[in-house]
Order: C-alpha cells, then sequence, then structure tokens
C-alpha cells in the first residue's frame, strides 16, 4: 500500500509541521495547506489509531499519516493529522479532550488557511474514531461545532463491548462507569452529520460496534446511520488506501465533506 500513497508535493501545498495546540509534548499537529491564496474551505482533522496507548501522525518522511494531508490537499481542503496523549498514563476522557482542544485551536487559527469560520470535519480511525465519537459526545455546548465526523472502525458502546487489555487501560475496568463513558447515546442524541464505516475483515469487536450503532440509531430516530460496508478491507487498510490510485473508499468521503461543508464552498 505504502508505495501507492500520495505524498505530499512542495508545489502543490506547504507544510506546517508540528505546531502546538496544548500544553503537552505530543499536543502536536501537521497542517497541509494548498498553495495559493486562502479561500473558504474546509479543514479535515485526522486522528490516527493505535489501540490507546500507541500511534503517531507521522513524521516529515513517512508515508502514514502524511498521506491524508496530501490527500486533503487534492481535494482543494486544508489537512491536518494530530497527535494525542496515550494511555496508560493519560485514561479516559484524555484523548476525546485532546481532539476537541485541537478541532478548537483549528477553528481559532485556519482563519489565515481558509478564510473565514472554516468548516472542521474530524475523521478517526480505530482508537482515533473513539476519540472522535468522544470529543463529539462532550463538545461543550456554547462553543461552534465542527461540520461532522468521519469514523473509521471506531468503539462508542462500551456496554456491549468485548473490552481487551488496551481498552481496560483506557476506558478503566468499573463496568459501572462503562454507559457514561460510552459516546453512542450522545453522538446520536446531538443530532451530529457522521459517516461511519466498518471493515469486511475487521476483527470482531469493530463488527459488533457497527451493528450497535445501526441498532441504536434505528431504536433513536428509525433510520439508520450512514455507514458504509468496505468489501475486501481489513482494519488497516481502509485507511491507508486512501488517495492511492484504486482508491474507493476517498471519493466518498470526499462527497460527504462536500456535501456538510457547502455553506463554505
Amino acid at each position: 500500500m505504502a508505495p501507492h500513497a500520495p505524498r505530499p508535493q512542495a508545489d502543490a501545498c506547504t507544510v506546517l509541521r508540528d505546531q502546538s495546540y496544548g500544553p503537552h509534548d505530543r499536543h502536536r499537529l501537521d497542517i497541509f495547506v494548498p498553495n495559493g491564496a486562502p479561500h473558504a474551505r474546509p479543514v479535515v482533522l485526522f486522528v490516527h489509531g493505535g489501540g490507546f496507548t500507541m500511534g503517531q501522525k507521522g513524521g516529515p518522511d513517512d508515508v502514514f499519516y502524511n498521506h491524508i494531508g496530501a490527500w486533503a490537499v487534492a481535494q482543494g481542503w486544508v489537512g491536518a493529522t494530530m497527535n494525542y496523549r496515550l494511555a496508560p498514563d493519560h485514561v479516559w476522557p484524555a484523548g476525546a479532550d485532546d481532539v476537541t482542544l485541537a478541532a478548537r485551536w483549528l477553528q481559532q487559527h485556519a482563519h489565515s488557511w481558509c478564510g473565514d469560520a472554516p468548516a472542521v470535519v474530524l475523521m478517526g480511525q480505530s482508537a482515533g474514531a473513539a476519540h472522535v465519537a468522544g470529543c463529539l459526545a462532550r463538545w461543550p455546548a456554547q462553543q461552534p461545532r465542527p461540520s461532522g465526523a468521519i469514523l473509521l472502525s471506531g468503539l462508542y458502546d462500551l456496554s456491549t463491548l468485548r473490552h481487551s487489555e488496551r481498552e481496560r487501560l483506557y476506558y478503566g475496568t468499573d463496568s459501572s462507569l462503562f454507559a457514561e463513558r460510552s459516546s453512542l447515546p450522545r453522538l446520536l442524541a446531538g443530532d451530529w452529520n457522521c459517516l461511519y464505516t466498518v471493515s469486511e475483515l475487521d476483527p470482531a469487536e469493530f463488527q459488533q460496534q457497527a451493528a450497535q450503532v445501526v441498532a441504536a440509531s434505528m431504536e433513536r430516530t428509525g433510520r439508520w446511520p450512514e455507514m458504509i460496508y468496505l468489501s475486501g478491507h481489513n482494519h488497516l487498510s481502509s485507511v491507508q488506501h486512501i488517495g492511492a490510485p484504486h482508491d474507493t473508499l476517498g471519493p466518498v468521503l470526499a462527497e460527504f465533506v462536500g456535501r456538510i461543508t457547502a455553506r463554505v464552498g
């Protein structure tokens, strides 16, 4: 997958590395800005996975996840990739709070790249999707909202999830707190614009969580959520192939971002 992933090109964009969005050493963003005068365009913020305990946005010479920034630029957007604090040193809701902090930072600083009041779309994979969901579920009521979220193979309902050691390190082991720490009820109650995906070859717990999203959405709203089933993909390939020559997911994501951010087009 790596040889076919897009890479940021100097003639297409400027990359601002390791921008600080908070006080911790891992509160860092890479920002991919299309060359040319700023105009109204969205920002897509990508949050990596890693089982809550590991993972990186990538350095200048890494393919992943610079390819997400390059893909965003190819759509005419600003891309951003972030690091966040990790378990076991930083437990729930640290990851979700870091996504909130990064999104708010972009809302406040991206006007120089995107024009006034930039639309911010959050995009996370695996643990990153769990943190994005947690961010939306806990979003401060008085603050301008992100336009929506792309949730790739995430975890949302701790009460039904079969917990591994990774989830226990982040969410804890007290099952009486699982309902409170689940993002799904408040995510659905918040009427967010969300696009979910699940891969054919995802591990069983991610398949179960996707089914739980569908069931909870049907019970609450009587409608299916916007859920994409990725035939032939595994847990990592879904995000790693975005922007590659035979990418089938990227165009779907681009249509979704365009639809929910049309006001800034």
